[in-house]
């Protein structure tokens, strides 16, 4: 499965199928991650929270390719898509794993996937450079077999995503 999930309404022309599902985050209602670590411990691979997250992280697990659409806000992610990664903590373990000399959670069930990670609204070079960096420090968690990370100016998003979804066609 191909997953788009965007942190704002995108008028496309590629619909929600079974080999694509297109998620706006800011449509749901997304509480929160309070810390509690009950999807470790009490519930392992289940938020305790019952919230719309809790259909979401699975398809986070369960796709090859997923395309995030996110505002870039002080050089990371906007509020509802920083919020709906933090709540998909119930696909790693709570046990670690040595990768290239740095610790990182083992994944439950999680596709080895592609991603391309779309940012608009950085207001600088720098802003864009810290960006990436995060990107890169996150994809060994993410299970990312590769990713690339590409800017878009506001007005020109729709157009970047369907450039991005035209080349699931053909690879």
């Amino acid at each position: 499965m191909n997953l788009i999930l965007s942190d704002r309404p995108l008028a496309l022309t590629v619909q929600s199928t079974s080999q694509v599902r297109v998620i706006d985050l800011s449509a749901l209602s997304i509480h929160n991650c309070v810390g509690c670590f009950g999807c470790w411990t009490r519930t392992p691979g289940r938020c305790v929270i019952r919230d719309d997250a809790v259909t979401v992280y699975p398809l986070i697990a369960q796709s090859q390719r997923v395309l995030y659409v996110s505002r870039i806000t002080y050089g990371g992610y906007d509020t509802v898509m920083k919020t709906m990664l933090e709540r998909a903590i119930p696909v790693q373990q709570a046990f670690i794993r040595l990768v290239d000399g740095e610790t990182h959670h083992l994944q439950r069930n999680v596709a080895p996937k592609q991603a391309v990670i779309l940012g608009y609204g950085a207001q600088s070079p720098e802003e864009e450079d810290l960006f990436r960096r995060m990107v890169a420090r996150n994809a060994r968690n993410m299970n990312f077999t590769r990713f690339q990370v590409r800017f878009s100016p506001e007005e020109a998003l729709e157009a970047a995503v369907e450039e991005e979804v035209s080349k699931w066609a053909v690879s």
